[in-house]
């Protein structure tokens, strides 16, 4: 960056003015970035908060059906219970970019495997709920994932952009600024000292 240790001339006050615009549109991009990431932080934020009270009361329910399931079965019988089967399970994301920062949609979509779980030798609508809460809750969690990873990566790129724009608005502007001024004010008394001088010559 040009300073005021350089020689005030016409040349010198229009390179530092170039170089203030350079600056003040760098600003003004990372001015629009952070509002941007603000928006989107607040957006993945009321996502995590809406998933997590889902699964808060997708827990409260799982709790209350596994005491079901224990009256009913006892617990030697719902430790033999049929299991539900996770081997065709898959772990899907689907990236997207804003401004620079990889966003995440995670989901645990499961196949047909799962979806018909194995028979119990003696079912009950108490045991089925149980599982059928239980296998809701990793669902849930799997989408809850990608959203805390979106928040954590949105808000580490925000803290940067927030640093590196009120650098420039508080410090880099103002330097240049103050150089500009300083600048200025040398050449027109340089000229002026030119001008004392040429009248004196001439008289």
């Amino acid at each position: 960056m040009a300073t005021t240790s350089q020689a005030p001339t016409r040349a010198a006050i229009l390179e530092l003015m170039n170089e203030q615009s350079v600056v003040r549109e760098a600003y003004v991009f990372l001015d629009e970035k952070r509002l941007l990431l603000a928006s989107e932080l607040l957006q993945q934020l009321q996502r995590y908060q809406a998933l997590n009270q889902e699964l808060t009361e997708l827990h409260a329910s799982a709790r209350a059906a596994l005491a079901a399931a224990i009256s009913h079965h006892g617990l030697d019988g719902l430790q033999v219970y049929a299991t539900t089967r996770l081997t065709d399970a898959e772990w899907q994301r689907r990236p997207r970019n804003l401004m620079g920062v990889t966003l995440v949609d995670t989901e645990l979509a499961f196949g047909p495997d799962t979806a018909e779980p194995v028979k119990a030798v003696y079912p009950s609508a108490a045991a089925e709920r149980c599982r059928t809460l239980y296998r809701d809750i990793v669902q849930k969690s799997a989408e809850l994932a990608g959203v805390s990873g979106n928040l954590y990566r949105l808000l580490a790129e925000y803290r940067v952009t927030e640093r590196r724009s009120r650098a420039l608005e508080n410090i880099i502007l103002p330097e240049i600024d103050q150089a500009l001024r300083e600048m200025s004010l040398h050449l027109e008394e340089l000229e002026l000292e030119d001008a004392i001088r040429v009248r004196l010559q001439s008289g």
